[in-house]
């Protein structure tokens, strides 16, 4: 509960900063000089990809979120089943032996999102947070592909 909580706080932060930064783009651009004008143009853009970024962030969560329960609700997590650092991390040793049998999971099926959202946790345990993303990223499109 209190990651969602520091989200939601840093959700609120950035969307206050792209307020004023769009603020004052606002007021660049109405000032008469080509470069202020320029500057001001400039600055939109930014508060623009930032809204974006937030946007997609928040809806990755929430998918995730939503996809981690109904599996979770069918089984132990990849990383449940792993013995755990004192920092409450998954033993990247212990994550590396278990993740040829996630990988393996996802070549007899990959049209299943649930194999695909088991290799995600299981990149993440083993500390590969981009490929992480990536796995999670295929199994929330697989998922909304067949609903």
């Amino acid at each position: 509960m209190s990651a969602r909580i520091g989200a939601a706080l840093m959700a609120l932060l950035l969307l206050l900063y792209l307020v004023v930064v769009t603020q004052l783009a606002v007021r660049l651009i109405v000032v008469d000089e080509p470069v202020s004008r320029g500057i001001g143009i400039a600055l939109l853009v930014l508060p623009l990809l930032g809204l974006w970024a937030l946007i997609a962030e928040v809806l990755f969560g929430v998918r995730s979120q939503r996809l981690g329960a109904i599996v979770a609700s069918e089984g132990p997590l990849p990383a449940e089943l792993l013995p755990l650092r004192p920092s409450g991390r998954p033993d990247r040793s212990a994550a590396d032996v278990d993740f040829p049998r996630y990988q393996a999971e996802v070549e007899n099926d990959p049209g299943n999102w649930r194999t695909w959202f088991r290799l995600g946790l299981a990149y993440d345990a083993c500390g590969d947070r981009r490929r992480a993303r990536q796995s999670i990223r295929r199994a929330i499109s697989l998922s909304r592909a067949t609903a």
